[in-house]
């Protein structure tokens, strides 16, 4: 069982918001005003309270007019290549502006790495604490 979540009701709120505004855009395409103000909502509700918002929530918002990024919808989504590296580009369709994420099958976002995960129990310490503390040199003194 995970960890007890600090500000349910409030993830709740934003699920729910982000939620509305896919179903806002599900029942009447042209209706993207007020989808775009259950994103915009959502956004300010997070940053007021300081909550991390998963990457695959953020990916589907603009930055730019807080718009409900669907492919085809309200947005482009293209392939690039550049440098030998593959690109997936957004471009939203209010706004024009453009996002570029990189399309690696290896890659790996650092909130899925086991390292920014809590650990299980307090005082233990991970592989990557325990190798940093190895290698570091202890803490001078300060000079007199």
């Amino acid at each position: 069982m995970a960890g007890q979540v600090k500000d349910r009701e409030a993830f709740q709120r934003l699920s729910f918001l982000y939620q509305a505004a896919h179903c806002v855009l599900a029942q009447d395409p042209e209706n993207q005003a007020l989808a775009r103000f259950y994103c915009h909502t959502e956004r300010t509700v997070a940053r007021r309270l300081v909550l991390r918002r998963d990457p695959s929530v953020k990916r589907t918002l603009c930055r730019g007019c807080s718009s409900l990024l669907l492919p085809g919808l309200t947005c482009t989504q293209r392939q690039r290549r550049c440098r030998g590296q593959r690109w997936t580009v957004q471009t939203c369709l209010t706004c024009q502006r453009s996002q570029r994420f990189l399309n690696d099958p290896a890659h790996v976002l650092w909130g899925d790495l086991p390292q920014a995960q809590l650990g299980g129990q307090p005082g233990e310490k991970s592989e990557t604490t325990a190798a940093l503390a190895k290698h570091s040199p202890p803490h001078p003194t300060p000079p007199r």
